[in-house]
């Protein structure tokens, strides 16, 4: 069941990914789109360093590739779900980057009223459903959304984020029996940065090919450079179809890498300077693409410094919002809590 994606290893411009033409203005999103998260992330960092932020904030960067590359495909009516590290998801489904700031920092202009902060927020509009705590919650949740999908019959399919270190829960399990039981239209997608808090993945699982996880569930996997966005948009395309298709769900493993620590209270020390620095050297995502526009003709360096500008304006306006908007009313405490139904 599990298989290889065609150019699973290969950087931007080489390998089978890059044969299928992607239009040029999708092509300079991808680079926006990964832009803004990546600037969004040091802004966060900045601010909480200031204690402008307090509590838990995981930072995404290093694995903007993962959640832009496979949102491109997702259509009006689908579903998203992830864990802790969720700006960067957040901002890829269209979510106001100055809603998101304004969460961080416990605002009423937040998406939950400054009541969810980093971990939790949410936004029904968007078809982003959290955002959650604890490790592995994403995926039961995501799985019962793909059911709502199936018993609505409404087309939507479920993108269930999950991290390397949550593979080993066992509600994965449960889930995929469920999934594969009853065919839900869920793309069970594991971002595998290489390390679960601080233990490695070599360290925390017996078997490392972790897309191969959903074989004895009937369920197919696939393995993909997560730092590649065009690979990433490559495997998409066939396993977005194949779920959307109503053959069952599908596991992708998206091998990618933090720059940052666990969270933004983690030295991260479990791992060596030489690697971080390896790897955003070699195999950053934003600048493999950044070259690949240049190399393609399809932008200068005047156009990408354009766009640039374009999102530090933005980010800038969301810190400011965020700082601007007021602190909720402690009346807020009684509210968002019962719904009834």
């Amino acid at each position: 069941m599990a298989e290889q994606s065609g150019a699973a290893g290969k950087r931007g411009g080489k390998g089978k990914a890059a044969e299928t033409p992607l239009d040029r203005d999708l092509l300079l999103k991808f680079y926006r789109d990964m832009l803004l998260i990546r600037r969004f992330e040091e802004k966060a960092g900045q601010l909480y360093g200031m204690g402008l932020i307090a509590g838990f904030c995981h930072l995404y960067i290093g694995q903007e590739a993962v959640v832009v590359g496979l949102q491109s495909l997702a259509q009006p009516g689908d579903s998203i779900i992830t864990t802790y590290r969720d700006h960067g998801h957040m901002l890829a489904t269209g979510m106001d980057a100055k809603g998101v700031m304004a969460e961080l920092t416990g605002r009423i202009g937040g998406y939950s009223k400054g009541k969810g902060g980093s971990m939790h927020m949410f936004s029904r509009e968007k078809g982003f459903y959290g955002g959650h705590g604890i490790v592995g919650a994403s995926v039961p949740l995501g799985t019962g959304l793909g059911f709502a999908h199936k018993y609505r019959e409404d087309g939507g399919i479920n993108y269930c984020y999950f991290g390397d270190g949550a593979v080993n829960q066992g509600q994965v399990y449960e889930s995929f029996n469920m999934a594969s039981l009853w065919k839900l239209p869920v793309i069970y997608v594991i971002e595998n940065n290489k390390y679960g808090m601080g233990t490695s993945v070599e360290r925390a699982s017996a078997t490392t090919e972790l897309f191969r996880r959903g074989e004895s569930f009937g369920i197919p996997g696939v393995h993909v450079d997560g730092m590649n966005v065009l690979e990433v948009r490559a495997a998409g395309e066939k396993v977005v179809e194949h779920v959307r298709g109503g053959q069952g769900p599908y596991v992708m493993e998206m091998k990618t890498y933090r720059y940052r620590g666990h969270s933004m209270s983690d030295p991260a020390k479990y791992r060596t300077k030489e690697e971080v620095s390896k790897m955003r050297k070699e195999s950053d995502p934003i600048d493999s693409l950044r070259t690949h526009l240049l190399d393609q003709g399809h932008a200068d360096e005047a156009a990408l410094k354009e766009i640039d500008r374009e999102v530090k304006a933005i980010v800038g306006e969301a810190a400011d919002f965020s700082q601007e908007s007021p602190e909720p009313d402690p009346a807020e405490l009684w509210t968002d809590v019962l719904i009834e139904a």
